[in-house]
């Protein structure tokens, strides 16, 4: 596939990214010649400087051979007109990044499908989101769940109270007698690396203290096992408290005021005044969230969760550890650099999310939409997650799963067949129609998935 992508953000580079690993023919678009650089000595892909509004620029990049335009600057405006641009070219797929609700809202009015724009995008609702749901189980520090509830996959830290610890995969299997989870993936800290290493689990693999370990569970009886045997609970949230003035802090704040007790922290004082009457539920506070007296006065310990979402990472850092510090159950906090969120996981932080990464992530999924059920990355994992539906002429039919040739790279996390959830082992054999999910790091992703197909 032809991709022209506008703008080489964090978003445009993370989704290059993806996209040039699947050996699609990317070009990049943008103004900034250093984004550029770092681009095209890290990436498979052709970079063009210049505005993606160009008629010039969009016809040096073959627009008119382009299957897909995307366009995901900083700037709404050049975004929208560079599809619709793209799309008097003769694109066929045009994906624009917005920051202006109202044209999510008012498809009566004004429909961006009229003016060639397939498929808007908005990172901060997308954050929001992705928040809402994290809130939903407080002891994880990740939430994907498949086929409305039936199987959830959790990522949860491996404590001194595991029950886990220090044990392997069979060591443990006496602990899983009804089969309600499957691990499906290891992260762990590299000492004289930034990059945590990847490990998808064997039944020789061992559970460390400090590990960040994902695992595939039934809904209700395999999600209480599993936090269980991590020695973690289920806590209710009720009241939280916000740092940030961000557009991502008001409407994470907007969407949880309907369920929550929310305070909101922000700094500036005339950001105050516009959030305190835009968000009449919520109690507006001036002041620092640096301050961690400031914070205790407010009631920081009182608080069931705490996010960090304004728009400096350090920041955020520093107040999440110190809400945890102060015995706060639930701690999120926005990490802008990408490269920072496996530090920010070492340093304890309970889930970092960061919203280009979602959005890429997003993007990418719609991309891939009529070849899996779903799809997910998770952030600071070498892995993805898709779900797959198995095909009548699959390989994987009328053969038990442990005389499958399955990469070691690779794990069935667990099936959906006829509404009903399965954690296969070696015996299991699938059906057609299955709904499978699995596990995989990108090198055997695409091997894994032929077979199904």
């Amino acid at each position: 596939m032809k991709i022209i992508i506008a703008g080489t953000g964090e978003v445009g580079f993370h989704l290059s990214k993806l996209l040039a690993q699947e050996e699609h023919d990317i070009v990049i678009i943008d103004n900034n010649e250093k984004a550029l650089e770092r681009a095209s000595k890290n990436l498979d892909v052709s970079t063009i400087k210049g505005d993606a509004t160009s008629l010039r620029v969009l016809e040096n990049a073959r627009v008119d051979r382009c299957d897909l335009l995307i366009a995901v600057t900083s700037s709404q405006q050049v975004n929208i007109l560079a599809c619709a641009m793209g799309k008097s070219f003769g694109v066929k797929k045009c994906i624009a990044r917005i920051s202006n609700t109202e044209l999510l809202h008012r498809k009566d009015t004004f429909d961006l499908e009229s003016i060639g724009i397939d498929k808007v995008i908005y990172p901060e609702i997308l954050g929001a989101t992705e928040i809402k749901t994290l809130l939903k189980e407080s002891a994880t520090t990740d939430t994907v769940e498949f086929d409305g509830g039936l199987l959830y996959l959790l990522g949860i830290m491996i404590d001194d109270n595991s029950a886990l610890k220090d044990k392997t995969l069979a060591e443990t299997a006496y602990l899983n007698p009804d089969i309600d989870f499957t691990t499906v993936a290891i992260v762990r800290e590299k000492i004289d690396e930034i990059k945590n290493e990847t490990i998808i689990p064997r039944s020789n693999n061992i559970f460390k203290e400090g590990d960040h370990a994902y695992f595939v569970a039934k809904s209700n009886q395999g999600i209480d096992r599993v936090l269980s045997l991590t020695g973690k609970k289920h806590a209710s949230i009720k009241n939280i408290m916000i740092y940030g003035g961000s557009d991502l802090a008001y409407i994470t704040a907007k969407h949880l005021s309907k369920k929550y007790n929310i305070k909101l922290i922000c700094e500036d004082r005339e950001n105050c005044e516009k959030l305190a009457d835009n968000l009449p539920n919520v109690m507006i506070l001036n002041g620092k969230g640096t301050d961690v007296n400031f914070l205790m006065e407010e009631g920081l310990d009182d608080m069931d969760a705490f996010l960090a979402l304004s728009n400096e990472t350090e920041k955020n850092i520093l107040v999440s550890l110190a809400a945890k510090e102060s015995g706060v159950k639930k701690t999120i906090s926005q990490v802008e650099n990408i490269d920072y969120i496996p530090l920010a996981q070492n340093m304890g932080i309970n889930t970092t999310i960061n919203i280009k990464y979602l959005a890429a992530n997003f993007i990418f999924k719609y991309i891939r939409q009529d070849e899996v059920i779903n799809f997910s990355l998770l952030q600071g994992v070498d892995a993805e997650v898709v779900e797959i539906e198995v095909k009548e002429n699959s390989k994987v039919l009328n053969n038990k799963l442990k005389d499958l040739d399955f990469p070691k790279s690779g794990i069935v996390g667990g099936v959906i067949r006829n509404k009903q959830p399965l954690l296969p082992r070696g015996n299991f054999e699938f059906e057609v129609k299955d709904r499978v999910i699995i596990v995989s790091k990108h090198e055997s992703l695409h091997s894994i998935e032929s077979m199904f197909k």
